[in-house]
């Protein structure tokens, strides 16, 4: 039996250091268990001992591993197998590299208590540089019906602020493996058409926009498999026909051209 009951889900590749940030950046008051699973790394490997040293929470670390790198959809999904045979309550998302701010868990998890009709939960989140300077800040909703809305034209759920209820795995299932780089989207519809969603009005996370993110190398693979989730989900109506434009133009735009607009906008 687990002492703890919220489990906090962490896909690793070949960035132990990140790794190493994320662990420190957890309370040392916060009651949670860290599950790492590892993505096939063909350097920067895993040494168990030294991420424990830099884990001072109250809970364990348990460390899973990929033999070959088949992406970070399967990676989640294998600790999301794991996490149905333990009896943990909620699960999170972190990943390497991302900061926690304040005691994220455990607000969190109470909300979740107290708010027992959502099921899933987010937050704010403030978005640097590789040098800890400021790009932006992102203040989503936190109206489940507005968050379901907009998701049709961007993610109002930032995916490594998540924290949700283990049994609505047992209702959905895992993450679909079919839309690469946007496995968390297409994995947000599933639930959104079940569960009520919300984020708390608060920044629970530093996320740091690096050049090697998923988000920047796979932009446009993003933006691509994000219009196949739309169009999977599609009815006739503002919000997915808006989604569909705004995604094409994703496409096509430079990167640099749409951190600069965000930059002017924070």
């Amino acid at each position: 039996m687990n002492k703890n009951e919220v489990v906090v889900l962490v896909p690793h590749y070949n960035d132990t250091s990140g790794l190493i940030i994320s662990l420190q950046s957890i309370d040392a008051s916060e009651n949670v268990d860290v599950l790492v699973v590892d993505d096939g790394s063909c350097y920067n490997k895993i040494d168990e001992e030294e991420l424990k040293d830099h884990f001072k929470a109250n809970g364990k670390m348990i460390f899973l591993y990929q033999e070959k790198n088949k992406g970070i959809e399967h990676a989640l999904n294998l600790g999301l197998e794991y996490i149905l045979k333990c009896d943990y309550r909620f699960v999170a998302r972190l990943d390497s590299g991302d900061k926690c701010l304040s005691k994220r868990f455990n607000i969190q998890s109470k909300y979740l208590k107290n708010n027992p009709k959502i099921k899933l939960v987010g937050s704010n989140v403030i978005v640097n540089d590789t040098k800890g300077n400021l790009l932006y800040k992102i203040i989503l909703p936190t109206d489940s019906l507005l968050i379901k809305n907009r998701m049709y034209i961007t993610s109002t759920i930032i995916h490594p602020t998540i924290m949700f209820d283990k049994e609505i795995i047992k209702e959905v299932g895992f993450y679909p493996i079919n839309y690469k780089a946007a496995e968390d989207y297409a994995f947000y519809f599933k639930i959104l058409k079940k569960y009520d969603f919300s984020n708390i009005n608060e920044f629970l996370l530093e996320k740091e926009l690096s050049p090697n993110s998923i988000s920047v190398q796979k932009r446009k693979l993003q933006a691509y498999n994000r219009l196949k989730v739309i169009l999977d989900n599609f009815y006739f109506g503002y919000y997915p026909i808006f989604g569909l434009i705004r995604n094409f133009i994703l496409l096509i735009v430079p990167n640099k051209i749409l951190i600069f607009i965000k930059r002017v906008m924070k």
